[in-house]
């Protein structure tokens, strides 16, 4: 069975799930977000986000592929080019980190791994950028796959809490931490990225 991760591009988004291709929940603010929606432009919207994200800040995503079937993806960027960011009552992400927006194993796929995989990927490309952290906003009330991660399951994984919430705390790991991850906690990051999602695609909130 072999394995890839590619860093995610205007060439491959549509190897994302259509659900998830469509979807500015993060990339718009919210009322822009729901016009795009309105008006049948979330797709095209999407696609500008991308471009411009790659042109000024570089790769902001990787796919992942078994045997050339796209199984998979994780989406990240710093802050600033994340409008959702600002409408949670947790924000602002850190300056030192960069927000896990999204992420994604497609049924089927959980539990071999894939999860670390793209979890691993992130952290060694913004170590190399010189980032310090990766911040994520997560929901305490998860039920169902949806653009937030749960926010036990990204404390359990190895996230602290650095800004208390009941709904939205906002979470964040220390890149430097990862270099010494054991296999548990990769094992755990492996179930958050794949287990926690049960359906085929994820949906605006």
């Amino acid at each position: 069975m072999g394995r890839r991760l590619v860093p995610l591009t205007l060439d491959n988004l549509q190897d994302l799930p259509q659900r998830c291709r469509s979807c500015v929940f993060w990339e718009l603010d919210p009322v822009s977000a729901e016009a795009a929606v309105r008006e049948g432009t979330a797709e095209v919207e999407k696609e500008s986000w991308i471009s411009a994200v790659l042109l000024d800040w570089g790769s902001c995503g990787r796919v992942a592929y078994v045997d050339d079937v796209p199984v998979g993806f994780v989406l990240y960027a710093p802050a600033a080019y994340v409008p959702r960011a600002t409408a949670f009552p947790t924000s602002p992400v850190s300056p030192d980190a960069v927000q896990l927006i999204t992420s994604f194993i497609m049924p089927g796929y959980q539990g071999q791994g894939l999860g670390r995989m793209l979890v691993q990927a992130v952290a060694k490309d913004l170590l190399r950028r010189n980032f310090k952290a990766i911040e994520a906003f997560g929901d305490t009330r998860w039920k169902e796959p949806a653009c937030l991660l749960p926010a036990d399951h990204l404390l359990a994984v190895g996230f602290k809490t650095v800004r208390q919430h009941s709904r939205h705390p906002r979470l964040r790991l220390e890149l430097r931490s990862t270099l010494s991850w054991k296999e548990d906690v990769e094992m755990a990051l492996d179930r958050l990225l794949g287990a926690v999602h049960k359906e085929p695609a994820l949906r605006p909130l």
